[in-house]
């Protein structure tokens, strides 16, 4: 979408906003381009030390798997019957934080809560790089990753057909799905920015880039009536993946005998903690970016406390199924429900449970507080807390569970994360940003077509 170019509807409009300083800043349709597109320029020192930074801890990551692929994944400190660990954790954080993007973009687009207008976007590349970043664990967990499409269901002459009783095969349609859906999502909602960048680009390869991901887009009525409906399906679509996906995760642990996990609270669990952490994410995210692009003007101190707001609730529903699971371990029948429970938060892991809680649970009460949700420092902080706090309640279910299992004689507390594991994570974080870093610098960042639709219609003179 050119400068010319604009929604059905949109005018030439200027609105102002206040941005950081309490100074009051005028935006046009043409500034409002400029300042989304100038992020598209050639990379400044900040981005080429970061990406310079995420390479090196990448390549890290990367011979830590190469040395546990050649050795075996003994090295990785994993010892019976504590075999999941800090992969399978790994995979549950990252597809949790997936989550953010299809909420904001599209459940909040059928609510029409306009502030998603701003923030959605950097919450759907999120989702598409954080899927990539979970479909990595189950093919380093299984030991073999060369041979991980035998996980799909394909005639072959070995005849190898899985299991589908196995959650592990569970997990591939879940992702694939949800991989899928989410991607074409994105591409659908960046075609009109894409077209902006493609009238303005002068490298003659961006150029090529952006014709193709522009499908020929030249901003007619038709294109943004056919658009529109398009989105407006792939939203619907896309939807139900919040619920389903992560309740299929859950049910990885749900539908086992383990005490700690066959319990029916998780599906709904997993999804509010998902959401919980992903919404936390983002907001790291778009707080680095608004001040090192200098974009306070556009996503303002309100899109974030609307953000901080959403954290805050889906906090109290993660507390609450804190609270449940204890009490139904207390009230339950089993003994050994009973036992994993006290084992999480008084024997030989106790550190990360009370981690845990602390994070997700007390921290975040500050959030009632509007100082706090508008003070962007304190806000970056706590919502570091609240992700360490998320990625610890993942190996808090696995490893207690695992460790504390019904029969005494298996018990063990011998696990620990070995350097390889913790290599091996930091590179999954390195993996990420690379796409992330990647994004910013070759897409627009911010949809400047529904940015232009929040810019108020000017009055018409009277003749």
């Amino acid at each position: 979408m050119s400068d010319s170019v604009l929604p059905v509807g949109a005018v030439q409009a200027a609105g102002t906003t206040r941005a950081a300083g309490g100074e009051r800043r005028v935006i046009t349709q043409r500034s409002l381009n400029d300042d989304i597109l100038r992020l598209i320029d050639r990379p400044g020192p900040v981005w080429i030390a970061a990406f310079a930074l995420d390479l090196v801890v990448l390549l890290i990551g990367a011979l830590a798997l190469r040395n546990e692929i050649v050795l075996g994944l003994g090295v990785g400190g994993w010892t019976r019957p504590v075999m999941w660990a800090s992969y399978i954790t790994n995979f549950v954080f990252w597809v949790g934080i997936a989550h953010c993007g299809t909420l904001v973009s599209a459940i909040l687009f059928l609510f029409r809560s306009h502030f998603r207008r701003a923030v959605y976007r950097v919450a759907e590349a999120m989702t598409v790089f954080g899927v990539l970043t979970a479909g990595i664990f189950p093919l380093i967990h299984v030991g073999r990753p060369w041979f991980g499409y035998w996980l799909f269901p394909y005639p072959s002459q070995r005849q190898l057909w899985p299991n589908f009783r196995s959650p592990l095969e569970w997990d591939v349609f879940a992702v694939t799905t949800y991989l899928t859906l989410s991607s074409v999502f994105f591409v659908v909602g960046l075609i009109p920015d894409v077209a902006a960048a493609r009238d303005r680009a002068k490298n003659r390869v961006l150029r090529t880039l952006y014709t193709v991901m522009a499908f020929g887009w030249t901003g007619g009525n038709g294109q943004w009536r056919h658009f529109y409906g398009a989105y407006l399906y792939f939203a619907a679509l896309c939807t139900p993946l919040v619920l389903s996906v992560h309740s299929v995760v859950s049910w990885d642990f749900a539908m086992s005998q383990n005490a700690g996990w066959h319990n029916t609270i998780f599906a709904p669990y997993f999804v509010a903690g998902a959401i919980f952490s992903g919404v936390a994410f983002v907001i790291n995210l778009l707080i680095v970016m608004r001040r090192v692009f200098r974009l306070e003007h556009l996503v303002t101190l309100d899109h974030m406390e609307k953000l901080s707001k959403l954290v805050l609730l889906t906090s109290t529903i993660v507390a609450y199924s804190y609270l449940s699971e204890f009490f139904m371990a207390w009230y339950g029948p089993s003994n050994a429900e009973r036992d994993v429970f006290l084992f999480r938060y008084f024997g030989h892991f106790w550190w990360a449970s009370w981690i845990m809680f602390t994070c997700n649970v007390i921290l975040p009460l500050a959030l009632w507080f509007k100082p706090v949700r508008r003070n962007m420092a304190v806000l970056f902080v706590l919502m570091l807390f609240v992700n360490v706090g998320m990625w610890f309640e993942r190996f808090v279910i696995i490893v207690t569970s695992l460790a504390r299992s019904f029969e005494p004689y298996v018990w063990d507390v011998n696990y620990r994360l070995s350097w390889t594991e913790a290599a091996v994570t930091a590179g999954a974080f390195a993996w990420f940003f690379m796409f992330f870093l990647v994004f910013v610098k070759v897409l627009p960042a911010f949809s400047i077509a529904e940015l232009k639709e929040t810019l108020p219609v000017p009055k018409r003179r009277q003749p």
